[in-house]
């Protein structure tokens, strides 16, 4: 028998729960993992996101980790027992957990449990925004609403090695003042729908090449009118709760601008791990040299993630939150 967290989610709250469930068994092309850690990510405790099913269903949560292969189902060619592994994967608050062989990436050897843990979900929805779909370039400059979430942390370490300058906006500059050391060229230290001039004078009136909304319908409108021509919208979340926003039609049309989504809640299992070997050509290296260090804020042991969401829910974290597994009997 293992433990494995659940969570019920209605429209107005969710509830977790420790179970008592037997150690799945791998199917064809899959991974049996023995879980040292996982990281938490906002859009699984939201319900809009539609990353937890039917409101009042149950659900093993937890989406992304890294571990220990203990065994492999039929067809897996790339890993065997004993491989250390990392990547998204269903069900990772347990202590086993099954990972596609897709979306396995071997761990680097430099990297904790813990920072491991924290590279698959934020990293390759980095790598979607910026590289994907905002094709961004060297000497490009790059807009980050909600710079200190774990995607952008994510989002600024990776712009910084792709040769980006970064502008962030965060409600707290204690926040931003941590970020300094990851290169954050600019930082604006609101909440509210008010950085637009700021990103005009910081870029000489040229505006942000690329933007990433991590907060949502509120600021849509001034993240338009703070853009350059050419430039590109990825929304990747709504914290702020606010799903609809003015569209400047005029600023869209004359400054051909792309806008554009990031979800993977449509998507099938081949779509969602389709960039995962560009992914390991593009940016695992970084992350193996040193270059990009995934940003733990706090690590919980097992038994605390309750308090671990509950700390992701005040909103006072930089980077990841990670939930620590049981050492193996």
């Amino acid at each position: 028998m293992m433990q494995s967290y659940w969570m019920q989610m209605t429209d107005e709250s969710t509830v977790l729960e420790m179970r008592e469930t037997a150690p799945p068994q791998p199917g064809p092309q899959q991974l049996l993992l023995r879980m040292h850690a996982a990281s938490l990510n906002r859009g699984e405790f939201v319900a809009g996101h539609g990353l937890h099913g039917q409101p009042g269903s149950w659900k093993a949560i937890g989406g992304e980790g890294a571990g220990e292969v203990v065994a492999v189902g039929a067809g897996v060619t790339r890993f065997k027992a004993g491989d250390l592994v990392m990547g998204r994967c269903s069900g990772a608050f347990s202590e086993y957990a099954l990972m596609e062989e897709i979306e396995a990436m071997a761990k680097p050897a430099g990297l904790s449990w813990e920072e491991a843990a924290s590279v698959a979900l934020t990293f390759l929805v980095s790598y979607d925004m910026l590289v994907l779909q905002g094709r961004l370039r060297p000497g490009e400059w790059v807009l980050i609403n909600g710079v200190s979430s774990g995607v952008g942390v994510a989002s600024l370490q990776l712009a910084k090695v792709l040769g980006a300058k970064v502008i962030g906006t965060s409600g707290s500059a204690d926040k931003l003042a941590r970020l300094n050391t990851l290169g954050l060229d600019l930082a604006i230290c609101t909440r509210a729908a008010d950085f637009g001039d700021a990103v005009m004078r910081a870029t000489d009136q040229h505006g942000a090449d690329l933007v990433i909304n991590t907060v949502g319908g509120t600021v849509f409108a001034e993240d338009i009118r703070a853009m350059a021509f050419e430039g590109r919208l990825a929304t990747v979340g709504y914290v702020d709760g606010v799903v609809h926003a003015e569209l400047d039609l005029a600023a869209l049309h004359a400054k051909r601008l792309t806008v554009f989504g990031v979800s993977n809640k449509l998507r099938s299992k081949a779509q969602r791990a389709a960039a995962i070997p560009g992914f390991v050509a593009d940016v695992l290296p970084h992350i193996a040299a040193g270059r990009i260090r995934p940003q733990i804020d706090r690590v919980y042991d097992f038994a605390q993630l309750k308090e671990a969401k509950a700390t992701m829910e005040s909103g006072g974290h930089v980077g990841k939150i990670v939930l620590r597994m049981p050492a193996a009997a």
